[in-house]
Formats: structure tokens, C-alpha cells, sequence
């Protein structure tokens, strides 16, 4: 049985090659008004926080492939919410960083997994699954 832990939808990525992602960040930039900053661990990644949301937009430099958009899940019980998703229909694609699993949803899509900071969600910004 499940250990109860939280999950919440709380990033859109957009995906974006190496040539079309400076222009990418000044679109959006200017599309969403809040400066997209470089990510200091991830430099691929630029982004920020919507006004007055706890939801992110993001930026990634790919380093090969289409531009997509994808979704992140932030969760703070990495292996239960994986698992929970599997049984719904996702499957792993990929751990990155041996951090956080890139998953397909059942139409193909890929999503990303990503484990938050011990104590960050709870009841009022979450979803607990028991």
C-alpha cells in the first residue's frame, strides 16, 4: 500500500532547439511580462513564476528535437507519485539527472516528474493521494 504523499501540476515547459531559443525567451518574456532568468543549476532552463500563482513557465533549450510543450508534476513522494501514474496509464521514459523521470501519458505525450522540497506541498497548495 501507498504512503499518502502530494502532487500538484505546477510548470509548463515549452521546448524549444538551440537556434529559436533566445527569441522563445523574449517572446515570452514580453508575452508574460516577468523576466525569465537562467536556471543556475540547469542552464538550459529559463524561467519564472507567474504573478499572484504558484505555477511556473519555462523555457528549455533543447539539445536535439521538434518544439513541443510539456507539463511538469511536482511531487513530494517521487516514487509513489511514478507509480501512481503507471497505474493510470503513463510510462517512464527516461530518469533525468537522477533526479526527476520523464513519462509518456497514454496518448504519447511526455511529462515530467519532478520531486519537490520536503514540507513545500501540502493541503492548501496540493493534492494529497492516501
Amino acid at each position: 500500500m501507498d504512503m499518502a504523499h502530494y502532487s500538484r501540476l505546477y510548470t509548463v515547459v515549452i521546448d524549444v532547439p538551440e537556434s529559436d531559443h533566445d527569441r522563445e525567451v523574449a517572446f515570452w518574456q514580453g508575452a508574460i511580462g516577468p523576466a525569465l532568468k537562467a536556471n543556475e543549476h540547469f542552464p538550459e532552463y529559463h524561467g519564472a513564476l507567474l504573478h499572484g500563482q504558484e505555477f511556473a513557465l519555462m523555457i528549455q533549450r533543447l539539445g536535439e528535437g521538434e518544439s513541443r510543450v510539456h507539463v511538469d508534476i511536482h511531487t513530494d513522494d517521487l516514487e509513489a507519485e511514478v507509480e501512481r501514474l503507471e497505474r493510470l496509464g503513463a510510462e517512464r521514459v527516461q530518469k533525468a539527472n537522477e533526479r526527476w523521470w520523464i513519462m509518456r501519458d497514454p496518448a504519447g505525450l511526455l511529462f515530467c516528474v519532478i520531486p519537490d522540497a520536503p514540507g513545500k506541498l501540502d493541503d492548501d497548495n496540493a493534492q494529497r493521494w492516501d
